[in-house]
């Protein structure tokens, strides 16, 4: 691995990502819209308060599955990355490039989230502010990660989209936001128990609580990194040059 050319891959991506305006709206923009959009149909801040920590670790982890995903493949069926690895760039270097770039994105994204949901719709945090922050990124990164890792086993962007409710939905409903994870039956909490959006959504509870983070926040934080890397490596073994 070089971190030349692993920071010349970031460069590249953020270069393409700043001439395709669609995708870049995608990625900042509607998280915030939706929140906005919930704010206003729910018209209960109190309910607001409630439902808009889990959905800022929840849109940013789809919106950024669903579009490093489609650019991945987009770069493997159109020639692009089997002429990148004729070159002395390794599959580690590429894929890191990648989550540096979309990382970098969902920086932006994470915060013009929050800066409207906290300013605009009023939302009230009872600890501080940086484990949220904190927790909305890693969710972002891990669906960059996840992303990455999905689009080798797609052909075309019709099937990198017919993945995501294949991937993210199962993690959704059985993250513990519509029935607490302990209520489940056991062998939905054993599913539950191996996906990394479980601990996010229980990260963020922690994050959210009035006593701060303690040692629960930091294990489930150390969990969504660590799956998050461990996407990205087995994104490197399965990533393949170009697509039959």
């Amino acid at each position: 691995m070089s971190l030349v050319i692993t920071l010349a891959t970031a460069r590249r991506i953020l270069t393409q990502l700043r001439h395709d305006r669609r995708t870049v709206a995608l990625m900042v923009l509607v998280p915030t819209l939706v929140m906005i959009l919930l704010y206003y149909v729910i018209d209960d801040e109190r309910a607001f308060g409630r439902f808009a920590p889990v959905l800022l670790c929840v849109f940013p982890f789809l919106v950024m599955f669903l579009v490093t995903s489609i650019a991945t493949l987009r770069e493997r069926t159109s020639g692009t990355l089997e002429r990148l690895m004729a070159m002395p760039l390794g599959r580690l270097d590429l894929l890191l490039g990648y989550g540096l770039a979309f990382g970098l994105a969902a920086c932006v994204q994470v915060a013009l989230a929050l800066a409207v949901s906290l300013t605009w719709l009023g939302l009230e945090i009872p600890g501080p502010l940086w484990p949220l922050v904190l927790v909305a990124l890693l969710d972002a990164l891990l669906g960059t990660a996840l992303g990455l890792l999905c689009s080798a086993f797609a052909r075309t962007e019709f099937q990198a989209v017919q993945l995501m409710p294949v991937v993210m939905i199962p993690q959704v409903l059985l993250g513990g936001i519509l029935v607490p994870r302990g209520r489940m039956t056991p062998v939905l909490e054993w599913i539950s128990d191996v996906l990394p959006m479980s601990y996010a959504i229980e990260a963020m509870a922690h994050a959210c609580a009035d006593t701060g983070p303690g040692g629960e926040f930091w294990r489930d934080v150390a969990l969504v990194a660590g799956s998050a890397v461990l996407a990205l490596l087995l994104g490197a073994v399965t990533l393949r040059r170009r697509t039959p």
